[in-house]
């Protein structure tokens, strides 16, 4: 990666491995969104070029994901993208999803009383699938521990008994090479691994679930429209054909800003390259934590995303030492990413051994 670059748009002032929760702005994001703030405060409102940039927010997504921008729905949280699949779903349904998995990935269907949700083991999540499963929900990579899950095999299953899927890459998306193109629902917030501001999130919808009428643009506004702004009163005369029927209005500033965290993204070298430099400082720290002998094993995999379980109570003295990381069910989660190094590894170490 190009480490001048990098320089240049991250200056941390702590040893920032939280990734998992929230991603660095980059200096060019924070420029954009000071920029369109300062001009909105001034009156110079240009709406037009806001649309732009959520259109180049969109198509840049839609490269990193292995997809194209006609799949592709611009939207402000995950759960909202959710929200719209479960209603979506006929009455008396079984959503497949594994068991601990992200709150927003399955919450949105059990508020739904006619439909069922059964949770099994993430391991055993392919083996699940049967002729009762309507869709199999599943993210990417497990937020609390960052397992990356078997996502051919859950789509072959899926596939075989005609059923749907549904991937959250929010914990992926950015450092794991993966084809939206392969499922039939992508969901991302972009705010994590994608270093944009918070409230950005996209969904991806196959053309073959868009033909089937799979999914239900019940939150349709003007921004849904086939001519949007020839569109703005009374029932929209036609939907936009492609995803953007599924389409939230986008916030302008979250937008503006995801737009050049995006294109840095790209810049950098896409997930192949970033994803190859997250991992290998990820296996650095998994070694290193064995290696001390604190009686607590990482668990194991090729994750970006490193979890201790039994370390959490260590925290404290790990912000302490101006490390930034996170506990989640009782794992201290360590996540590594592009503006990490060895030596934030080595420091993370060193305060473990304490």
């Amino acid at each position: 990666m190009d480490h001048r670059l990098l320089a240049a748009e991250f200056t941390p002032e702590v040893c920032y491995l939280n990734t998992a929760s929230h991603g660095l702005l980059p200096a060019r994001t924070v420029a954009a969104v000071t920029q369109a703030a300062t001009e909105m405060a001034a009156g110079h409102i240009d709406q037009v070029a806001y649309y732009a940039a959520v259109d180049a927010a969109r198509a840049a997504f839609a490269r990193i994901v292995g997809t194209t921008p006609d799949r592709v729905a611009a939207g402000s949280a995950v759960s909202v993208h959710i929200g719209l699949i479960a209603a979506s779903l006929p009455a008396g349904a079984t959503v497949l999803a594994p068991e601990g998995e992200f709150s927003s990935v399955v919450n949105p269907f059990t508020v739904r009383d006619d439909l069922t949700l059964r949770t099994v083991p993430l391991d055993e999540l392919a083996g699940a699938v049967d002729e009762t499963t309507a869709l199999v929900a599943v993210s990417a990579v497990q937020s609390r521990d960052g397992r990356i899950a078997d996502l051919a095999a859950v789509r072959e299953a899926a596939r075989a008994v005609g059923a749907r899927t549904l991937v959250d890459v929010t914990q992926s998306a950015g450092w794991l090479p993966f084809s939206a193109d392969e499922h039939d629902y992508v969901v991302c917030g972009a705010y994590k691994w994608l270093l944009c501001p918070r409230g950005t999130s996209f969904l991806v919808v196959s053309g073959e679930a868009q033909e089937a009428g799979a999914l239900r643009p019940l939150h349709a506004g003007w921004v849904a429209g086939a001519s949007p702004w020839d569109d703005c009163y009374g029932p929209i005369a036609r939907l936009d054909p492609d995803a953007r029927a599924f389409e939230q209005p986008a916030p302008f500033l979250p937008y503006l800003g995801a737009a050049q965290s995006l294109a840095l993204i790209e810049e950098l070298g896409g997930p192949e390259t970033i994803g190859a430099h997250d991992r290998a400082l990820a296996a650095r720290f998994r070694k290193g934590v064995t290696e001390l002998g604190l009686g607590h094993e990482p668990v194991p995999g090729d994750s970006a995303i490193v979890a201790v379980p039994g370390l959490g109570e260590l925290s404290e003295r790990l912000t302490a030492g101006g490390v930034s990381l996170s506990v989640r069910d009782g794992n201290l989660r360590a996540a590594f990413h592009l503006y990490n190094t060895e030596e934030d590894v080595d420091l993370l170490l060193s305060l473990l051994e304490g």
